[in-house]
This record gives C-alpha cells, structure tokens and sequence, in this order.
C-alpha cells in the first residue's frame, strides 16, 4: 500500500517537533497536526506588549545531556536564566528549593549539622520506609517545613491530600545543605532567547504541519495517510476513555499587565497557603535576563496559575496515583495490539518527562525505526 507519509506525528509539542526534523533528515515524509491554532504544544510563547509570556506555564531548559543540550542550541541561543524561587506563605518569604536559606528562615540553625539535627527531631514520627509523598516530605525537610511549604502548595496543585500522593512527586524537588538557591542542579540551563516558538519553527522548518486538526475529529480523512502515527495526546482518550478517565491536573491562566518595571522581584513565587487561590505567581520579563532595556520598561506581565482538574481544560500533568498506576498499566496493554501506532510524549506516556528527557526519548525513537526501516 502506497501511503502519502512515512509518520502521521498527533501533536506539535516538543516531542514531535524533534522527531519530525530527525525524520526528516532521513528523507521521511512526516505531516505533523495539532488541535490548537497554533505549534508548539506547551511551550508555546506569546508576544504581549513586547514581553515573551509561555503561555501554558514557566519552561527552563535544563539538562546535564551535552548531546542534547548542543542539539537544541543549533535553533535558538538559549540565555543564562537560572531559576531560583521563593515561595509566600502568608506574606512571609522563604526561599526554595530547600536549602540552608530556607532552614535557617525557619529555625535560626547556620550550620548542615544543627539542620539536620532539627529534621531528625519533627521527623521521628517517620518510623518506616515513606511510601507516599506526606512520609518522604516529613522525613527529608521535617513537619514545620512540610506544613507551611508542601502541603497547602501540594494539595492544590494535585488536588489530591498529601498522603494520598506518589513519593515520586517530592522526590524531584531539591533538598540540600548549602546556601544554594538554584533550583536545578544540571549543567546546562536556560530559557531560549525569543522564546521556546524560535527553536519549534526552527525543528519543523520545510516539515508540513496542519494547525486547528483534531485528530479525532478528522480520524476518517487521517486514517490510512501514514504507515505510522506518533500520537501524543492522551493515552486513555485514544482509545475512548474504554477503561475510564486517567486523572490529570491542568492550569487555569489569568494575566494581568502592570505599569511597574518589577512586579514581585523574581520570575516565580509560590503561593503554599491553601487559603490563596492560585499556586503561583510567574513575572515573565524577568525570564529574559539579556535583555536590560525590557528590565528598565515601565510594564511588566504577570500571570497567576490556579490548578484545576483537567475536565476543565487541556491536561498538562499525569496524578501517578497507585489507582491511576494499575489503569495506565491496562491501557498499555491495549497499545500493544495497535501495531502502527507509537504512544510517546508525556501524555501517550502518562508520565512526568522533562524537556531533556523528550529530547533524548525522541532520539531514542528515530534512530529506532531508522534501524528497523
């Protein structure tokens, strides 16, 4: 059978869009479609009164891969950002990740010896192997920094309690004993300069992509165009929700543009108080750390983020609950059985992937059927 393309690519993030130009190099015909009227999946920046605001959420390219980190820098200079929060706790400021700045603000201590003395003391209520998110937590930072920095923030960004939580979850947030702000420990980070739309472009340059395609929508024209589908959407909408609905967590966006150079003194501050409505609050001028003549503009952008269910908006992060786990795992199964079709990305996956490990997996994936074509 003669097909029109070698990939039907469901999706224009950051997956696709390296799978595409790989592809593409082989001499493979690739159309790549998205729902949405533009490319670029959820790294997708606007242009707001000469401000560049990610628009689905903060992404910091951060990586200790140089392979990976020298691929995406033939598209787009990336700048030196380097991110470093803090979060807000009924007006009180604490420094994130936690570090020495952070258990010094708590309990006076300056040395790693008197913190982890008073970690111990709040976390010997921890008498097992912490099997959940609340247990890890306790035991790694201790039961006052858990109950002002973790779980107000936690719930509401989950919406599940925190004891109901992978420890996965914790695991990926930093917890060190030196006076070390960076909330990344890899060698390479950084926001591209211009936004994340100049390295996209960049990757589906001479690629033929559709914009405003559903693909489900559109299955009865797209079925049969391609020897194969690289579909990264959500796994368990593929197949009809046939096993019932995966849970997942989305954002609820609300911008506001402000007459003022700097609005709250840092890209991002975390909201951890359950009462404050919104998660976090992100200031998208300061991502652009070059550009000094937009840092002295009497106008800077904010947009605050409120997590919701994913019912109501576009799902961004897989809830990897023991519940979910074993639903995931049956729907799997079924993409087993579908012998033209890849699952990838973190939606296909159902997983939480950073941009280096999309990066890398999309490598994986084409050398992979480059080998087996």
């Amino acid at each position: 059978m003669a097909y029109q393309y070698d990939y039907l690519l469901v999706g224009s993030g950051l997956f696709n869009a390296v799978f595409a130009y790989k592809a593409k190099l082989h001499g493979k015909r690739c159309l790549v479609i998205d729902k949405r009227p533009h490319l670029g999946g959820n790294v997708y920046c606007e242009s707001i009164e000469g401000i560049c605001v990610h628009r689905y959420g903060p992404h910091i390219f951060h990586t200790n891969n140089e392979e990976v980190w020298r691929f995406v820098n033939q598209f787009v200079s990336f700048n030196r950002f380097t991110l470093c929060p803090v979060a807000n706790y009924q007006g009180r400021i604490f420094n994130l990740p936690f570090n020495m700045n952070t258990f010094y603000q708590f309990w006076g201590v300056v040395t790693p010896a008197e913190a982890k003395i008073r970690i111990h003391e709040q976390a010997s209520s921890i008498t097992q192997e912490p099997s959940n998110l609340e247990d890890l937590a306790i035991s790694q930072v201790g039961i006052d920094i858990f109950n002002t920095l973790i779980k107000g923030y936690t719930e509401k960004q989950w919406g599940h309690p925190c004891s109901e939580l992978p420890a996965s979850i914790i695991r990926r947030i930093p917890v060190r004993f030196t006076y070390d702000n960076n909330y990344y420990n890899d060698l390479y980070q950084g926001v591209p300069n211009g936004g994340y739309n100049l390295l996209i472009n960049g990757l589906l340059n001479g690629v033929e992509c559709k914009t405003n395609c559903n693909y489900f929508d559109d299955k009865s024209y797209l079925d049969g165009i391609a020897e194969k589908v690289i579909y990264t959407g959500s796994i368990d909408e593929y197949f009809g929700y046939c096993l019932g609905r995966l849970d997942y967590r989305s954002l609820q966006f609300e911008d506001e543009i402000l007459e003022t150079d700097n609005y709250q003194g840092n890209v991002m501050v975390n909201y951890t108080d359950v009462e404050v409505p919104y998660n976090r609050i992100i200031e998208h001028k300061h991502f652009d750390v070059n550009n000094d003549i937009l840092q002295k503009t009497q106008l800077t952008i904010i947009t605050r983020e409120k997590s919701i269910s994913s019912m109501m908006s576009d799902p961004l992060y897989p809830v990897n609950t023991i519940v979910n786990q074993k639903k995931k795992y049956e729907y799997d199964l079924m993409a087993q059985n579908e012998s033209n079709t890849i699952f990838a990305g973190r939606l296909g996956k159902y997983e939480y992937l950073n941009m280096d490990q999309i990066v890398s997996n999309a490598f994986d994936l084409i050398n992979y059927e480059i080998k087996r074509s």
